[in-house]
């Protein structure tokens, strides 16, 4: 049990689980998840809990009939808002401790993006570790380093052939036994290449379009599996988009110096446009700050708003905005009947 990952933290939440035994969840099925515990490996099912309710990495709590009757709070939970206008959360993985930001030294290569990855990292718990791949293949890595290294100056970042032996050692490093890690980021950047490196397995892969640099989507379900060295890396789809919710401490962690200096502006409450005593406009006019940088965090700060909206509140919005249009047709259409 140690070796995946059970600890004290698990431990001390089962005083009270009489005839109830602890897994690990490796795959999530609509029905049915696969788990590993003390016995091995096994087929659990969920008639309590639906499976949007669970992630990967989860622990949780059967019965002697495979059925799970609890999870246990996470040490960690990387998560994001689902697609649609529906205001739903969709969970990606638990009970991480390092994040593999996987992109390449290619047109995938965005700071944006970056940003993205790095915020959800903090907000979860999770250690950050950026892996630029496809260095091979670039004429100078070193541009998209130092442009990343720009983020942060304490940022871990890997610079890697994915397909070479020796970019599964460098990575492995960062995930010693018997932690977790997962890998996130674009289809096509490598991931399932270092996955099979750190693993010995075989999954499929697949190549980038040239144009663009975008990849196929191989992997289609997240899983968790056992490393060479004795930790374990959580495999994930492609993700390009990534709707950051409820990760406001995790976005002023990444634009750090931004956030400190919104406290020395005049009102609490200020837009950073043309307010009277604004710090941050201030560091602009100034020279000290990067105006793009601040309109990144600016719409990361929007987004993130938007998206932690409740169902209630984003009904809502939609209501009063579809109300709004059809005043204004309703308006026109008397205008033109005069």
């Amino acid at each position: 049990m140690t070796d995946l990952g059970w600890c004290s933290y698990f431990q001390s939440q089962c005083d009270d689980a009489v005839g109830l035994t602890p897994y690990r969840l490796t795959e999530i099925h609509r029905s049915q998840m696969n788990a590993l515990g003390a016995v091995g490996e096994v087929t659990l099912t969920s008639p309590k809990l639906a499976a949007g309710e669970l992630a990967v990495g989860d622990w949780v709590l059967a019965d002697p009939e495979m059925r799970i009757q609890q999870v246990l709070e996470r040490k960690s939970l990387l998560q994001r808002r689902a697609a649609g206008t529906d205001a739903q959360t969709q969970l990606i993985a638990a009970n991480v401790d390092t994040l593999f930001i996987v992109t390449s030294c290619n047109d995938d290569f965005n700071i944006a993006r970056i940003e993205r990855f790095l915020a959800l990292a903090h907000e979860a718990g999770c250690y950050p570790v950026l892996v630029l791949t496809k260095a091979d293949l670039c004429d100078d890595p070193r541009q998209y380093e130092s442009e990343a290294q720009a983020l942060d100056s304490m940022l871990t970042i890997l610079t890697v052939n994915a397909r070479d032996p020796d970019a599964a050692e460098a990575v492995a490093a960062w995930c010693k036994p018997p932690q977790t890690a997962a890998f996130i980021g674009s289809s096509g950047v490598g991931k399932t290449t270092l996955t099979n490196g750190l693993t010995g397995g075989d999954a499929a892969t697949g190549g980038v379009r040239e144009d663009d640099a975008k990849g196929r989507h191989v992997t289609t379900a997240r899983s968790m599996h056992p490393m060479q060295n004795g930790g374990w890396i959580i495999d994930m789809p492609g993700m390009r988009a990534l709707r950051l919710l409820d990760t406001r401490e995790g976005i002023d962690s990444v634009f750090d110096d931004l956030a400190e200096l919104e406290t020395q502006c005049r009102f609490s409450d200020c837009a950073h446009e043309t307010e009277p005593g604004c710090a941050v406009r201030a560091a602009i006019e100034a020279g000290e700050l990067d105006l793009e940088r601040l309109q990144r965090w600016r719409k990361l700060r929007a987004g993130e708003a938007k998206n932690t909206e409740t169902l209630a509140e984003s009904w809502a919005r939609e209501r009063k905005f579809s109300k709004m249009v059809k005043g204004v047709t309703k308006g026109a259409g008397k205008r033109k009947g005069r």
